[in-house]
């Protein structure tokens, strides 16, 4: 049964696609499709469709049209005191990357003071209000993990105190997925959120906030295949939102499905180009140009990059720009195993140390690869400043990532001036470090997985078999990626092991089909056809 306070609340259960009227799509465009969500108001009936396409955009992540959206309800009906906390939410941006300024700060307390002094009708609407405050309670004291954490806990209360408000308990899930400890191995918070939407999805199987969240809460390798349902669901329950198109490549990457992932990137980029949304397109394209070279279309992956550099109007301010206009063509020269394109990168500057790190760290790897120890050094000493930086900001997780970065410069630099002992516990040490935690949901990737590195580092110097193990134990983390294959099938060989050496390589050719973009296809498939 409904809550009292909700009863006399105008329930609406909105399917975009059959009601796009209501907000005029374009000519010749078609109908907007954004799943169906149902939002209780207390709101004017007439802006009640209005605020429940706001909603669902807000879950999509669209977040300069749901903040337009958003506000547009408090402009038609200004006693609409839960519109104020819709606007506060949209400008949180993505729950995961912690994009927050000052500015939209001052915006979003606004917001949530209007909507205390509107005064909420209802006390559920005045718990969401109260809710979403706890965000941008002391702002600039307090880190994106410890606002998340009370936004998570603030949210946790009121599905507890509306246990039927089904939106109250997808939006606890979410926030408490942002939550999860990048180091927690056991996904505890994570899974706690998927239990809560798997249900939901069952009985919201159009809902694009739940199928959206349940791709976030899998979004790790040992559980990321129980995310294919909802990845394959959700491009499908909104595909008039770049996100929705973008986001299954997260589990898409985490399983390898590089052919999956690279459509459905395709797909966002075009929406977002369309809708004039330049972070959703950049991100869109880094994933696609990292699936794109795991299929060895490096011709294709070498278009993204182009087509990167023609994306204007950026901000500043979004990591996830920074960090893909330094990933794609730092990725673009090391899957290739192209050492001096990679060192002679150059750093783009950011307001994200981190992304800068990307471009040094390719740097140092590709001139110590190549035979540059000065070079390579002069990287490693940029990015141990780095780390220090990240450290002293209080940026763990970004330092601990940089840390893993130099020590594996560090190594390959043992390594070319043959320090062989130092060079593999150096990388060894890395590979470990990193192990320790995941991956940023900025990016479908690291650089380069250091346990991969590891293994070229073995291969290098003559131990094939320990090379395998190496390949095989980074592919548990990182499926079906090209280098690893190639690279655990020429160590199989080069061991003596004929059928691994075959398993790998025919790997490798399953992968590609017909590609000759690299010297290595050509080897792996002359080996498999005389070894039949």
């Amino acid at each position: 049964m409904m809550h009292p306070t909700m009863r006399t609340a105008a329930i609406v259960c909105f399917s975009f696609a059959a009601a796009a009227a209501a907000w005029g799509d374009s000519p010749g465009k078609p109908p907007e499709q954004l799943g169906e969500v149902s939002f209780p108001t207390s709101c004017q009936p007439a802006v009640q469709a209005k605020f429940t396409r706001a909603v669902a955009l807000l879950h999509s992540f669209w977040f300069a049209e749901g903040e337009k959206a958003f506000r547009e309800v408090l402009e038609q009906d200004p006693g609409c005191a839960i519109a104020t906390w819709g606007i506060a939410s949209i400008l949180i941006g993505n729950t995961f990357a912690g994009n927050a300024t000052p500015e939209t700060a001052q915006k979003a307390q606004e917001a949530i003071d209007r909507g205390r002094a509107i005064g909420a009708k209802t006390e559920r609407e005045r718990y969401y209000i109260e809710a979403v405050a706890e965000y941008w309670r002391s702002f600039g004291d307090r880190p994106h993990g410890a606002r998340m954490k009370s936004l998570a806990d603030a949210f946790e209360v009121v599905a507890k105190r509306y246990p039927e408000d089904d939106e109250a308990q997808i939006f606890y899930a979410i926030y408490l997925t942002a939550t999860q400890a990048p180091n927690d191995k056991t996904f505890a918070a994570t899974l706690k959120a998927a239990a809560i939407l798997e249900p939901q999805f069952a009985k919201h199987p159009e809902h694009p906030g739940v199928a959206h969240y349940l791709i976030h809460s899998y979004d790790y390798p040992p559980i990321a295949a129980k995310g294919l349902t909802a990845a394959r669901r959700y491009s499908e329950i909104a595909p008039s939102a770049p996100h929705a198109l973008h986001m299954p490549s997260h589990i898409f990457t985490r399983v390898g499905a590089w052919q999956e992932s690279a459509a459905t990137n395709r797909r966002s980029a075009n929406s977002a180009k369309a809708e004039k949304s330049p972070g959703d397109w950049l991100h869109a394209l880094d994933y696609m140009t990292y699936a794109y070279l795991q299929l060895a279309r490096d011709r294709d992956a070498a278009l993204a990059i182009e087509e990167a550099r023609s994306v204007a109007n950026l901000n500043p301010a979004l990591n996830a720009i920074a960090y893909a206009l330094a990933a794609m063509p730092a990725r673009y020269a090391i899957e290739r195993g192209m050492w001096k394109d990679a060192a002679q990168l150059e750093p783009r500057q950011s307001r994200f140390a981190f992304t800068d790190a990307i471009t040094w760290f390719a740097k140092s790897l590709g001139a110590a690869r190549s035979g540059d120890v000065a070079a390579a050094e002069r990287g490693a000493k940029e990015l141990a400043d780095i780390a220090e930086a990240l450290k002293a900001a209080k940026n763990e997780y970004w330092a601990t990532e940089v840390r893993v970065q130099h020590q594996a410069a560090l190594a390959w630099i043992a390594n070319a001036r043959g320090n062989r002992d130092e060079a593999l516990t150096l990388m060894r040490a890395s590979a470990d470090l990193e192990d320790s935690s995941e991956k940023s949901p900025i990016s479908p990737g690291r650089l380069i997985p250091a346990r991969e590195l590891l293994a070229d580092m073995l291969a290098q110097n003559g131990r094939p078999a320990d090379a395998l193990a190496e390949y095989e134990r980074s592919q548990v983390r990182d499926p079906n990626r090209l280098r690893s294959l190639y690279g655990a099938g020429l160590a199989a060989a080069q061991s003596g092991n004929r059928e691994k050496a075959k398993y790998f390589y025919g790997r490798v050719a399953q992968l590609v089909g017909n590609s000759d973009s690299r010297p290595e296809l050509k080897l792996a498939r002359d080996f498999l056809a005389s070894n039949r």
